[in-house]
């Protein structure tokens, strides 16, 4: 990743960008409970950035993810 992101939430194909993967991956690596699963801000799912971010950097998370 170059750099930080100036978005703070993200559908689904950009959040795989931002972590250099097809969007299928990201389904699945999601599904998997290997990432963390999408918020519903009014109706649309959405990953926030920052959680991204911190996965891609290796900062350790608290808690695993539930697909």
């Amino acid at each position: 990743m170059r750099g930080k992101s100036s978005l703070i939430l993200a559908s689904e194909k950009t959040a795989a960008a931002l972590l250099d993967m097809k969007p299928a991956e990201f389904r699945s690596l999601v599904q998997a409970g290997a990432l963390p699963p999408p918020e519903n801000f009014h109706g649309f799912q959405r990953w926030r950035v920052k959680e991204l971010e911190a996965i891609a950097g290796g900062d350790p998370l608290d808690g695993e993810f539930e697909a």
